[in-house]
């Protein structure tokens, strides 16, 4: 018997779990590990962030399910890994440290056969002074908890618009490197709304801050999308929208600080400047999570296994080139690492070899420009093509059987733009491939036929759906198999 060692349980790890418990869990061991008791269905925390739905929606207990899958669940994050094991154990083996309250702070080797990388990203507040909701000056929507101090700020907010009192809200990144505009753009959108349905829009200054060299890059390089039987591109697609909606924004920005009630900021011209608000939601930005790697002998061999960045190297091609040298076959396939063909990376822990959209750097030096999204639909095609390679690995095969590279997938995307069963929107948008290929579609890097975007109140509906559809399936409900991941 093999035992298999999930290192996080989020979208990528989650469903590698569910489908390594359906293919090989009366046959082997499955072992899941998460800092986290809870499952969170991330993209409806916007929903919690402006109060139309209540943590117990978006979240439920992890050790429940997973003792229905027949998989051991440990609340506990992992610290290091040997993966050649140690002079005192022949196995590799993985160091985690319980969080959960009966056993916090205590230790574990865990050894294993294969292991899987999902742990996800820091969330890294600490880059930018003055980020975030816990040590700073502005509210977030990354988890559930953080969503719900963002709607209590908003209400208050709400509140004081009723007395007649006018507000700035400031909604976007918060660093110059920031990856993952998507909850921003969906919850600058679901405030708007809320605001008309309050009868304060005309109270609300709303203002989007970001990274992007343009509207719409969302870390993609941009994207060109039909809509309407005619092609146009994602700028022109994000600028009508909020010009609909009375929305400012600011782009090519790198918030440098945050101050009560002040942002500084500075533009890839190298002009710094200051953005007064009384309510900002900015995304910080992404690192891997803190993690060390120690050969058999004890030596540190992290700069081996990790990027700097704390992301886990795999068989993608990490070696320096100008951003114009790099190609679609430079993009990680399998998934594996390259020393060690028992240790995987999926979702967002996984270290891409470069920026899809192009590096910008301001007259100052500050780097500006949004990093590589790998979240929602990508992670958890990356965990099952794993799960499948592991399946047929633990057969006999000798190499990963199953490939999910970012450059030969698509991406869906159902972005609210207001939730009401009768009066909302989203935008919903998709992509193929993520990253570009220009050598196969020279004119726009994408098959233009597989890529559009609409917006209106059937992708509301959509992605409410949506919504109950991942969480029955994420919970193993009856005919969870049979549902799209």
């Amino acid at each position: 018997m093999a035992r298999i060692v999930i290192l996080g349980a989020g979208i990528s790890g989650h469903t590698a779990a569910r489908w390594l418990g359906k293919w090989i869990g009366k046959q082997h061991e499955i072992v899941v590990v998460s800092p986290n008791a809870k499952w969170n269905w991330i993209p409806s925390n916007i929903w919690v962030g402006v109060g139309e739905m209540k943590e117990e929606q978006v979240t439920f207990e992890l050790a429940p399910v997973y003792k229905k899958l027949g998989a051991t669940f440990k609340q506990a994050k992992a610290v290091s890994i040997n993966p050649e094991g140690s002079e005192a154990s022949e196995r590799p083996f993985v160091t985690i440290e319980y969080t959960d309250a009966a056993k916090s702070g205590q230790t574990e080797d865990v050894d294993y056969d294969y292991l899987i990388n999902a742990t996800g990203p820091k969330l890294n507040f600490g880059a930018t002074p003055g980020l975030g909701p816990d040590e700073g000056y502005t509210t977030s929507v990354c988890t559930p908890g953080h969503a719900l101090h963002a709607n209590e700020q908003l209400q208050s907010n709400i509140a004081a618009m009723k007395r007649g009192e006018k507000r700035t809200f400031v909604i976007g990144t918060g660093h110059g490197m920031c990856t993952c505009q998507g909850a921003a753009f969906e919850y600058i959108y679901n405030i708007e709304h809320l605001f008309r349905d309050e009868g304060v829009r005309d109270k609300a200054r709303l203002v989007w801050i970001s990274n992007e060299y343009e509207l719409g890059d969302f870390g993609m390089g941009g994207v060109h999308i039909k809509r309407g039987g005619y092609i146009t591109n994602g700028k022109v697609f994000a600028e009508s929208l909020m010009v609909e909606r009375g929305m400012e924004w600011i782009v090519r920005a790198a918030v440098k600080q945050i101050e009560p009630g002040k942002i500084h900021y500075e533009l890839l011209d190298g002009s710094e400047h200051v953005l007064e608000f009384d309510f900002a939601m900015l995304i910080p930005p992404f690192a891997g999570q803190p993690m060390k790697a120690y050969a058999k002998d004890g030596s540190d061999i992290t700069s081996d296994v990790f990027a700097p960045n704390g992301f886990m190297k795999v068989d993608g091609d990490y070696t320096p080139k100008p951003y114009e040298d790099w190609g679609k076959e430079d993009w990680p396939k399998t998934y594996q690492t390259p020393a060690y063909k028992n240790v995987f990376a999926i979702g967002i822990a996984f270290a891409p070899p470069h920026l899809i959209s192009k590096p910008m750097k301001s007259a100052n030096g500050t780097p500006i420009n949004p990093t590589p999204p790998r979240t929602g639909m990508p992670s958890a095609t990356i965990g099952k093509a794993v799960a499948e390679s592991i399946r047929d690995m633990l057969s006999g095969s000798e190499e990963p059987t199953h490939t999910a590279s970012m450059a030969e997938m698509g991406a869906a995307c159902v972005a609210s733009t207001g939730m009401d069963l009768f009066k909302g929107s989203a935008a919903t948008m998709t992509v193929f491939p993520v990253v570009p290929d220009y050598e196969t579609y020279p004119d726009y890097g994408r098959d233009i036929d597989l890529t559009f975007g609409e917006i209106g109140l059937a992708g509301h509906w959509m992605k409410y759906i949506l919504h109950h559809v991942f969480i029955y399936q994420a919970k193993l409900k009856p005919g969870w198999s049979l549902l799209p991941d």
